[in-house]
This record gives C-alpha cells, structure tokens and sequence, in this order.
C-alpha cells in the first residue's frame, strides 16, 4: 500500500527507527509509492449527507389531503 502524504511517511520512518516495523514493511510502502510527489498532509475524504426526500413527499401529500377533505364538507 502506497504511502497517502509526507507526514505519514515520516511517521513509518519514525516507526523503523523505534522497532515498532520492520525495515521489509518500510521499503514494501516506500517501492509501491515510487517517486510520486505527496501533499504534506491527506485530506479527509467528505462524507455525503443523505437527503429526506421522502419525509418531504409525504408531508405534503398529507396537508393536500386534509385540504380536500376540508373542501369537501
């Protein structure tokens, strides 16, 4: 898995350094990125928000009903 921005790659060299990886786990990432020009830090990826479409429908369709109702007396 490719490295996403130089701050995580940073945090792997950090990691080789202490033990917490082994060097093989540091190379495997640092070939699959290759000489690919990171951003300094990743973005988030941003969630869609989901839309109540259909509590609006029915909303309107239940004071349109109550209108013919009401005209009907």
């Amino acid at each position: 898995m490719p490295f996403k921005s130089q701050a995580q790659r940073r945090k792997f060299a950090e990691l080789l350094v202490k033990g917490e990886i082994s060097k093989e786990t540091f190379e495997e990432w640092n070939r699959e990125t290759g000489t690919a020009k990171l951003p300094e830090r990743a973005k988030p990826k941003i969630k869609k928000k989901t839309t109540t479409k259909t509590r609006a429908r029915s909303a309107g369709r239940a004071k349109s009903e109550g209108k013919a109702k009401h005209k009907a007396r």
